[in-house]
C-alpha cells in the first residue's frame, strides 16, 4: 500500500482526497464491524473513484489518502482530539478508546505527517493555480436524525472565497441545489485547505458531494462530468 498515493498530471490543478479509503494498516485492529468500516464514519464514500476519474478528465495530479479517517483523520489538526477519533456519529471506536499518548503520536508521525509533507512537496515543486479538495457526506447523520441534508453538493471555504464563489455560481447555473458552506462550514473544518491552500494564498474549491450520488458507476460518471466542467470553468475565471 502506498500512502499517500500520488497520481501524476500535467495541468496546473491539484486534486486532494483526504478520506478516500476505509483501509487499516496490517496489525491494527480498530474493533469496528466491517459494515461500519464501509460506512461514512470510516470513508468518504465514492471519493476514490471520483478523484481518479476527475484526475484523468482534467489531466490533473492528485494526492489520495489510502487509509481510513478512523486510523488518523488527516483533515484535522494533529493536536485536535478528533484527529484520532474515539467515536464517530454515535459509534465508539474501540481501538482508539483510551489510546496511550505514545501510540497516538506514532500514528500521527507515520500517517498525518507524511501526508501533509507530500502535499507541501507537490506545491513547492509545481505551484498549482487551483487546489480542489474532494469529499462526500452522508444524507443523514445517525446522531442528528432531525437534521436532513438536502443539498446534493456543497462548496466549503474559510477565509479565501475566490474560487468558492465561482464554484457556487457554476453549480447553481446547472440547476443544482448547492450548499454554501453546507452541510457544515469550512470555517470550522478545513484543516488541509487552511494549511496548504489558504496558507499559501492559492485559490481552492472544497467540494462535498452527497454520497448517495456516488454509490454507482453511473453516479460517479455523472458527478465527474459536472465537476470537471465546474472546475475547468472556475480555473478559467480566476
Amino acid at each position: 500500500m502506498r500512502f499517500p498515493e500520488i497520481l501524476p498530471g500535467t495541468s496546473d490543478l491539484l486534486l486532494i482526497a483526504d478520506h478516500a479509503s476505509a483501509d487499516v494498516p496490517p496489525g491494527l485492529n480498530l474493533g469496528v464491524p466491517a459494515a461500519l468500516m464501509a460506512d461514512h464514519i470510516a470513508v468518504d464514500i465514492g471519493t476514490d473513484a471520483l478523484t481518479r476519474r476527475l484526475a484523468r478528465a482534467l489531466s490533473a495530479p492528485a494526492i489520495i489518502a489510502t487509509l481510513s479517517r478512523l486510523v488518523v483523520d488527516v483533515n484535522r489538526d494533529p493536536a485536535d482530539a478528533g484527529a484520532v477519533p474515539a467515536s464517530s456519529d454515535g459509534h465508539i471506536i474501540p481501538g482508539n478508546w483510551n489510546l496511550p499518548a505514545h501510540e497516538r503520536e506514532l500514528r500521527i508521525a507515520a500517517i498525518h505527517t507524511p501526508y501533509h509533507t507530500a502535499i507541501a512537496a507537490e506545491i513547492a515543486t509545481r505551484r498549482p493555480s487551483l487546489i480542489v479538495s474532494i469529499h462526500s457526506f452522508t444524507p443523514q447523520l445517525a446522531s442528528l436524525p432531525d437534521e436532513a441534508r438536502p443539498w446534493p453538493v456543497g462548496i466549503l471555504y474559510n477565509s479565501d472565497a475566490r474560487a468558492a464563489r465561482l464554484g457556487l455560481l457554476g453549480l447553481a447555473a446547472r440547476g443544482l441545489h448547492v450548499g454554501d458552506n453546507q452541510p457544515y462550514s469550512g470555517r470550522s473544518l478545513n484543516y488541509t485547505m487552511d494549511r496548504h491552500a489558504e496558507g499559501n494564498r492559492i485559490p481552492y474549491l472544497g467540494i462535498e458531494v452527497r454520497n448517495d450520488g456516488l454509490r454507482t458507476k453511473e453516479g460517479v460518471a455523472r458527478w465527474t462530468h459536472i465537476l470537471a466542467d465546474c472546475i475547468a470553468g472556475v480555473r478559467r475565471r480566476l
